[in-house]
């Protein structure tokens, strides 16, 4: 099976990559010409455990294309995804001009019976949106070619998207017909061949599915950091709390971890994008806008435990940052913690050094010179009056406490993920913080 995916970002990228080591061929589109020069030389623009050695190995095979021209290659593909992306608009509401891009060039360029698929997270109701750009531009060229919407939406975790693409827990496609619902069934049967699932639904039910599910992910983060901070008033331990709550079997363990505030590409764009699909018909989430609420107010925390160690006299101060990207195992800062922190303590006059293992010519291309870029870890904390743990990186997990009481000016650790021990850092003579205790 032949398949074009456009848009190279991280879905469309890892979507053709992983399509590729299935066996189908596959040819990855972007208009970006200095990305795709970068991808036929073997470059990868983005950090994802595992994609390099991937892409590589199905390129050299020839399962893996690369090029500006989706009309070079139409004719030959049953499928084509847009993986392209759906950045927020001033008012939250998701930008769709790159996806009706793609159905605009889609519409000019089939000569016979294709499915556009869309892959990106849009809004409800986009789908006919597209339907009708295509069929705009075939009535401009005096065509009557049959053709296909579908919604297959993501659920990659970035850090782990391989294994999720691969191995995935079930597969969300949204059709209108039976011959799309056929192609789609084909191109999936193997990856599932233990557990075949694939969910198949109307396409604005798949559409709204990728949406009602981070949320759901979001709303369960922000009512635990909500929790969390309620037991720090009332003297209660949140982990004793999460370990309780979660063994209710209707609840469950995943996501009731406390911290400070999620980010990325998915949860703030989406929680923000499903408020705004709402407004648009007159209705409110309240739910939502209250989960939101509480995660931009739990993007302070860290430095609001700072401010109130130095009691606000922070001036001066060297503050070391361990950790930039909004989760480990990716270099991806969007609506990242560490961005709100780093802002807030230049305000206040600190001196801010920073580490992560992969996010640093992110963080360089994202505010430059704004802080001090350490050698490492242990290289950040050299003299500084406290260290902020904000992204729980593994190498992070069992620092030597005994070598940073030494280089540290301050002995004080707040830590934003709650992974490290009071008693083991009370015993080497730190200062300890976290969140919930």
């Amino acid at each position: 099976m032949n398949v074009a995916v456009v848009g190279t970002g991280y879905v469309g990228l890892v979507s053709g990559a992983c399509f590729a080591e299935m066996g189908v061929h596959v040819t990855c589109v972007d208009i970006d010409q200095n990305k795709i020069n970068s991808l036929l030389e073997g470059r990868i623009p983005i950090y994802e455990p595992g994609l390099d050695s991937m892409v590589k190995r199905n390129a050299d095979a020839g399962r893996l294309k690369f090029t500006t021209d989706l009309k070079s290659v139409i004719d030959d593909v049953a499928l084509v995804f847009s993986a392209v992306g759906t950045p927020p608009d001033e008012d939250g509401s998701a930008d769709l001009k790159y996806v009706l891009n793609v159905a605009k060039e889609f519409g000019q360029s089939i000569k016979r019976y294709t499915v556009l698929v869309t892959k990106s997270t849009v809004p409800v109701g986009t789908a006919k949106k597209v339907k009708q750009v295509i069929q705009e531009e075939l009535q401009k060229r005096g065509e009557n070619i049959p053709f296909d919407v579908a919604s297959n939406p993501e659920f990659l975790k970035e850090g782990a998207a391989i294994k999720d693409f691969m191995s995935p827990d079930r597969v969300v496609v949204g059709v209108e017909s039976d011959r799309a619902r056929s192609l789609m069934t084909r191109l999936y049967r193997p990856f599932l061949l233990n557990n075949f699932r694939v969910i198949f639904t109307d396409i604005p039910s798949a559409e709204m599915i990728k949406y009602a599910a981070n949320s759901m992910l979001a709303t369960r983060i922000s009512f635990m950091n909500d929790i969390a901070n309620l037991c720090e008033l009332v003297g209660a331990d949140v982990e004793m709390v999460r370990q309780g709550i979660g063994a209710d079997t209707r609840i469950g363990r995943k996501f009731l971890y406390p911290g400070c505030g999620y980010g990325g590409s998915c949860f703030p764009k989406d929680v923000k994008a499903l408020i705004k699909t709402a407004e648009k018909k007159g209705y409110e989430m309240h739910v939502l806008k209250a989960v939101e609420e509480v995660n931009e107010l739990q993007k302070r925390v860290v430095f609001d435990k700072l401010s109130r160690y130095f009691r606000g006299e922070l001036k001066g101060k060297t503050i070391a940052v361990w950790g930039l990207a909004f989760k480990p195992d990716t270099d991806d800062m969007r609506e990242a913690t560490s961005l709100v922190t780093i802002q807030l303590l230049l305000e206040a006059g600190c001196r801010v050094r920073v580490f992560d293992p992969v996010a640093m010519d992110e963080c360089r291309r994202r505010i430059g010179d704004m802080v001090e870029y350490a050698k490492d870890m242990y290289d950040a904390v050299l003299d500084a009056d406290a260290m902020l743990m904000l992204t729980e990186w593994k190498q992070f997990r069992l620092p030597s406490w005994g070598v940073m009481k030494k280089t540290m000016k301050n002995a004080l650790v707040i830590d934003g993920r709650n992974i490290y021990d009071r008693e083991e850092l009370e015993e080497y003579g730190f200062e300890y913080h976290c969140i919930g205790k």
